[in-house]
């Protein structure tokens, strides 16, 4: 893997000043640079099955476009006059050093959209220190992902499957191959309505896509009469009787805290109540995430959940956030708004597409220095400082 050494600080903003510097010489940056930019590259470089399926959201796409609203809400109310000539961007969460206050998101599926999958965006996001959440539902397993990040900080996102011993051996796995929290997605037991791939009867899983943390277990291949090497078929069924379990409520979580040392983030919280009994069952952090808008149709924005959820929590509890961060000034405002840290999804997908690990790598270098330059334009020093005064929200 090419190695990024980890950017500290005004470092980050630095990035700029490596454009312009190589547009002196002529040579104009191979990749967009913003967002939109991205997204389109990548809608032209993916088949339109798979663009959809990344892009799309659940029904008419209200809660995707709740998503980009609810940032587009609140501004930022920069101060002068303070010494920004110095920041930091890092600090720690859950026992994982973060250079900045950023992890990548789980996506499955990545082969759908780069032929490395998550071996590309896991080594970009090692690369730069970042941690990687990776995906039940990968391409590629969590052992393979691992050795190819190192020492680096990941975790595991599960996706709790009907059977608990199937359950126990991701989780068992997960923390052999060294990964540092468990994250449990909650708003995925059943699977939304989701137009762009209905329309292109599209569902990669039921190809043999995105399933190889399940066909490489052993507890799920013990299930089977032949592996999945002689019969996808039947092991494809086996998969679809697996993943959706959605008689799983609280009353479970003591036996998930049972079967592993590792801090336990719940991810799709969005209501303050649940919040409350999440600390209540002793969890060690949440994550703000209506799953980037592709289980509910008309649900709340994100955004808009997460200070009621902070507020329910208290100051103590890990708090992380994602749906709908597209850019650098988009963290600062979750920030600002009671997160910890951010998760990014999307964007990094769409570098992924466009140029592998390079272009999850430029995707995450520009976000990095856009949070940097807002952190420095906005007054402050340090993540840290970063609360609710530095924004007002727009009526």
């Amino acid at each position: 893997m090419t190695d990024v050494a980890p950017q500290l600080g005004a470092e980050y903003a630095n990035f700029q000043f490596e454009v312009y510097g190589a547009g002196l010489e002529g040579r104009l940056p191979t990749l967009p640079m913003s967002a939109a930019g991205l997204q389109e590259r990548a809608r032209q470089a993916l088949s339109e099955a798979a663009y959809g399926y990344v892009a799309g959201a659940a029904g008419s796409e209200q809660t995707l476009r709740a998503n980009l609203q609810a940032f587009e809400r609140w501004r930022i109310v920069p101060r002068m006059l303070r010494d920004v000539s110095a920041r930091e961007l890092g600090g720690s969460l859950l026992g994982t050093t973060l250079p900045a206050p950023l992890i990548l998101a789980p996506i499955g599926v990545q082969s759908i959209i780069h032929p490395e999958a998550e071996l590309a965006s896991a080594r970009a996001a090692a690369g730069l220190g970042l941690p990687f959440i990776h995906s039940t539902a990968a391409s590629r397993s969590m052992e393979e992902v691992a050795e190819a990040m190192g020492d680096a900080a990941r975790w595991y996102q599960l996706y709790w499957p009907q059977d608990r011993e199937l359950a126990a051996s991701f989780i068992a796995r997960a923390q052999r191959a060294g990964y540092g929290a468990l994250v449990v997605t909650l708003d995925t037991w059943l699977l939304g309505w989701r137009p762009r791939d209905l329309e292109h009867a599209y569902l990669p899983f039921l190809r043999g896509e995105g399933v190889a943390n399940y066909f490489s277990d052993p507890v799920f291949r013990a299930a089977l009469e032949r592996p999945p090497e002689e019969n996808l078929a039947a092991a494809v069924a086996h998969w679809a009787s697996q993943f959706a379990n959605p008689s799983v409520t609280w009353e479970d979580l003591p036996w998930l805290r049972e079967q592993t040392t590792l801090p336990i983030v719940l991810k799709g919280i969005l209501h303050a109540d649940d919040a409350r009994r999440a600390v209540a069952a002793g969890v060690d952090g949440l994550l703000v995430s209506n799953h980037g808008g592709r289980q509910v149709d008309g649900s709340i924005g994100a955004l808009d959940a997460l200070p009621a959820v902070r507020e329910a929590v208290g100051p103590e509890l890990p708090v992380l956030f994602d749906s709908g961060v597209r850019t650098g000034a988009d963290v600062f405002k979750a920030l600002a708004l009671g997160a910890d840290c951010a998760c990014l999804g999307r964007p990094y997908a769409w570098g992924l597409a466009i140029d592998g690990q390079s272009g999850v790598q430029h995707v995450l270098r520009c976000l990095l220095a856009e949070l940097d330059l807002t952190l420095a334009l906005s007054g402050h020093q340090h993540v840290g400082e970063v609360d609710g005064a530095a924004l007002i929200r727009q009526a």
